[in-house]
């Protein structure tokens, strides 16, 4: 049995709010750059390149790479020979969480009610994913979620008739009503199977896949293809300006589900699709 003491847990989440706050991810970076160079419309380029300028800005003077620096959304993979001792594990969190925001200087987002509406200043509490997994490891994963894509997500309960035709127009029919309002060049998650809840979770955890990297299932993979093929004809382009490069990825996850059901997630986000990786 390993242990992990939960201050551990609280510095890395704080360091992890902050890094994916600042930089973008290598395998984003890498698609931008790949759209800049393949992009026909002027005005598309020339958005790639201001895209591309903050970035560059961002890193080196320490400034958030969007000011909507999001709701944080942690997903936790433990492994069931990891003890973790020093405190409660969603405390632990939330104090990283609340650390990387203060030190950071991050914008605070969240309120601690959704009608009342009053500012936590903190950004806590996380959403927080837990899930037990082999091995003496935690594997976090930090993905700070604004809400100008997060606002342009939806959820389809379509019927098994519909089949892989519905699930495709369902698809781009979201992004097609996302429109310039996901910051595009946008990166497509979605879910497709389980139940109501679970498929908008896949969706969420597929924007966190390498943007480089397709599903090792072969029909879900041609259709990632098909679907950002499909996206990228829609014409909106980036900062909906117009241009080719409308989305850089479609990542798929799906899941078994019920014969009298095909529910359908799509969680959209925008062109830094933050997030950050670390195994304890």
């Amino acid at each position: 049995m390993r242990i992990i003491n939960t201050e551990e847990i609280t510095r890395n989440i704080k360091e992890m709010c902050i890094e994916a706050n600042h930089y973008l991810s290598a395998d984003m970076n890498e698609a931008l750059k790949e759209a800049a160079s393949e992009e026909r419309s002027p005005l598309g380029r020339q958005i790639l390149g201001q895209l591309k300028d903050n970035l560059k800005i961002a890193a080196q003077d320490m400034i958030p790479i969007c000011q909507d620096t999001g709701m944080a959304v942690i997903f936790m993979e433990i492994g069931q020979d990891v003890h973790v001792e020093g405190g409660i594990l969603t405390d632990a969190v939330n104090e990283g969480v609340r650390e990387g925001y203060q030190e950071g200087y991050l914008r605070k987002s969240v309120v601690g009610d959704p009608i009342i509406r009053e500012n936590t200043r903190d950004n806590t509490p996380a959403v927080i994913h837990y899930n037990m997994v082999r091995g003496d490891k935690i594997k976090i994963t930090v993905a700070p979620k604004g809400f100008g894509s997060e606002n342009m997500s939806r959820i389809f309960m379509l019927k098994p008739a519909d089949g892989i035709e519905g699930v495709k127009d369902a698809v781009v029919l979201a992004v097609k009503d996302a429109g310039p309002n996901a910051c595009p060049p946008m990166v497509v998650g979605v879910g497709i199977g389980g139940t109501f809840e679970k498929c908008a979770l896949m969706a969420k955890a597929a924007l966190t896949r390498p943007v480089n990297e397709r599903s090792e299932i072969p029909y879900v993979r041609d259709l990632e293809k098909e679907l950002l093929d499909r996206i990228n004809q829609s014409g909106i382009g980036p900062g909906g300006l117009g241009g080719k490069t409308t989305a850089l990825a479609v990542n798929i996850n799906t899941y078994p589900t019920h014969i009298a059901g095909l529910p359908v997630a799509v969680n959209i986000c925008c062109h830094v699709n933050r997030h950050c990786i670390r195994e304890l």
